[in-house]
């Protein structure tokens, strides 16, 4: 009789609460039975252990630096797809390509930042409309009737030559702002938190003497803050000093919050970590530190236009500085010297933002890393099997311009230089993994802001990392590895102060494969601090790997092997999982450090390789075109800063 009765007592209360009458009592059980914070008493124990637990426990996955039709750029050379297809693709649905090949993300995001450049914003958009704002502008007339009579790319010139004198053709502050609150809407529309976070952004494009400088602004805030607003753009200022100010009277004008990407150093010949300030050339000072930390606390490290870690000259004993290395010139007017090499990669800047911090007190390189794509074509695909390209003439199908389009030297050097680099030496772009609680604009926003981030190179490995004084080598493998970590010690992104005496850093790692990618070839950790004389230095220690592999007597690791076979490769190699504790064997209490974390694949084929696979011998790649290589990830740095 009891099931009968039980069965019979819980019907007739669910049907209680499916009439209206006792909606109310419905919702008052309901929230009896959930809980209320202040029904708890403070130092009452629990019976749950998950109550409290308010540390970031999954790590989301994204691109911070999507570009769609909106940017003249991508819209005035055959881009029509805009923030809504980017945020479509993006959610995982299938979206048709501006060249008319059909795509669709292994799986989907979490969030995206569609950046747009603030440079005329929108215009492709308003000539496609024949906006009767634009008509009335005699420059926005004749770009719109070059486009109109078949004469897109003269028209893109025509953009590009007053880009290249830095002056505003169009200058209507209205126009840019319809613009602005259509790409708003489309990001109102697409966020739901919990599932999907679009945040707010553009990207700042300065391009000061040809050289990259740009920053992706990203807001936290809704459209409650951000509506209306005209995005900071190369017209008002190339200096990023001018940005950060425009920054900070946002933040006073709205109680917003914002912050600032930069990227690709190795296209600024020198001026992304440069010793001076841009315009004034004056040296840094502690105020000039302070607010560059302030506002730009992450760097994207990796993306399309090549990796920015570091280059085998400012790394000669590290084996894998050499990954899509781009280091001819800026784009296009002045190629590269060897002196302008420390002053645009990751980890020089880290290594040199010590001896800031030694002199000035503050450390105006103290970076998280971050990667993400910088495509243009609306859709981010960052796999090597599936990826679309820099920019629409560059999409799938497109024949021999898919691999020797131009992406820098379009305009050649005023030096003699050849600086061209084109569309084969890409890297399938970029990826950024965050670690926070909940998938939400805040969240988000917030674990960007403390550095809890990392960078691949389009994989999906899980990366976490933790740093401390008392790690023990079997805590790596506890159960409660993230509790213990972060409430014994940091994670990336974090700083370890004041060494107790007789102890260095133990730092526990682990990783877990892309589930619809490779094996992991090994965990490699990255230091780098300021020596007795005041000189920078580093070393890469190889702490856990796949195998039964042994350091020669140099202390290098002989090689995983290779599966790949043209366009396949097998997880025969390798290992799904790896994880590492490690006590630095070098510390010294006295000396400012830093330490992040790199996790290699094992080889797998590139974009090429499969598209060589897929077209066969309808297209010919170039005699260099690397088929194979070992995507990675780089986690942020954790810092260590003496005493006093």
């Amino acid at each position: 009789m009891r099931p009968h009765f039980m069965l019979t007592t819980v019907g007739a209360l669910f049907a209680a609460f499916a009439t209206p009458a006792s909606t109310a009592s419905a919702q008052e059980a309901a929230s009896q039975l959930q809980g209320e914070p202040d029904d708890v008493a403070v130092g009452q124990k629990q019976y749950s252990p998950y109550l409290n637990r308010t540390f970031p426990d999954r790590v989301f996955w994204g691109d911070t630096h999507l570009h769609t039709s909106y940017s003249t750029d991508a819209g005035m050379i055959g881009n029509f797809l805009g923030p809504e297809e980017a945020y479509r693709f993006a959610r995982g649905e299938i979206v048709r390509a501006s060249g008319g090949v059909r795509t669709k993300l292994v799986r989907p995001y979490d969030f995206l930042v569609v950046a747009d450049h603030a440079e005329n914003l929108g215009l492709s958009v308003l000539i496609e409309e024949s906006n009767p704002e634009l008509l009335r502008n005699p420059w926005g007339k004749k770009v719109h009737d070059l486009v109109k009579a078949g004469k897109a790319f003269d028209a893109y010139a025509a953009w590009g030559l007053e880009m290249s004198k830095n002056k505003d053709p169009l200058s209507d502050d209205p126009l840019t702002r319809t613009i602005w609150n259509r790409i708003v809407d489309a990001a109102e529309k697409y966020n739901q938190p919990g599932v999907f976070t679009a945040l707010h952004g553009f990207e700042w494009t300065s391009s000061f003497e040809a050289n990259n400088l740009h920053r992706n602004v990203i807001f936290r805030d809704g459209a409650d803050k951000v509506r209306d607003l005209i995005p900071f753009s190369n017209y008002d200022s190339p200096d990023p000093e001018k940005l950060w100010e425009w920054m900070k009277a946002y933040e006073e004008r709205t109680s917003g919050r914002v912050l600032a990407i930069p990227h690709n150093g190795n296209l600024s010949n020198g001026l992304m970590f440069d010793d001076v300030t841009l315009i004034s050339k004056k040296p840094f000072s502690k105020d000039y530190a302070e607010r560059r930390a302030i506002w730009e606390p992450l760097y994207e490290v990796t993306q399309i236009k090549g990796d920015g870690e570091t280059h085998p000259v400012l790394s000669p004993k590290d084996e894998f500085a050499d990954y899509y290395t781009w280091d001819k010139g800026n784009f296009g007017l002045y190629g590269k010297k060897p002196d302008m090499l420390p002053r645009e990669y990751a980890r020089e800047a880290l290594k040199r933002g010590l001896q800031y911090e030694a002199k000035l007190g503050v450390n105006p390189f103290k970076f998280g890393m971050i990667g993400s794509t910088d495509s243009h074509t609306s859709l981010s695909t960052t796999r090597e099997d599936n990826f679309f390209g820099k920019a629409t003439p560059v999409e799938p199908g497109r024949g021999e311009e898919r691999y020797m389009e131009k992406i820098t030297g379009v305009v050649q050097s005023k030096d003699g230089a050849d600086v061209t680099v084109r569309h084969y030496k890409s890297l399938a772009a970029g990826l950024a993994g965050v670690w926070s609680k909940e998938n939400t604009r805040t969240a988000l926003w917030d674990a960007m802001k403390r550095k809890e981030v990392y960078a691949t190179t389009g994989t999906r490995m899980t990366v976490r990392v933790f740093a401390g004084w008392d790690f023990e080598k079997d805590e790596v493998q506890r159960p409660d590895f993230a509790v213990q970590g972060y409430a014994r010690g940091v994670p990336m992104g974090g700083d370890l102060t004041a060494a107790p005496k007789d102890t260095a850093p133990t730092i526990m790692v682990r990783t877990l494969r892309d589930p619809d990618g490779a094996n992991l070839d090994r965990i490699q950790i990255v230091k780098g601090w300021l020596d007795k004389a005041g000189k920078t230095q580093e070393k890469v220690y190889d702490v856990a790997w796949a195998g039964d592999r042994k350091p020669d007597k140099d202390g290098k690791l002989p090689p995983v092997g290779n599966t790949v076979k043209g366009a396949k490769f097998t997880n025969d190699i390798g290992e799904a999982v790896l994880s590492a504790w490690w006590q630095d064997p070098d510390f010294d209490p006295a000396l400012r450090a830093f330490y992040y974390v790199r996790v290699l694949e094992i080889p797998t084929p590139t974009w090429l390789a499969y598209d060589k696979a897929f077209y066969g011998d309808k297209i010919k790649l170039p005699e260099d075109a690397q088929l194979v290589h070992q995507e990675r990830a780089y986690t942020s740095p954790i810092w260590y800063t003496p005493k006093s």
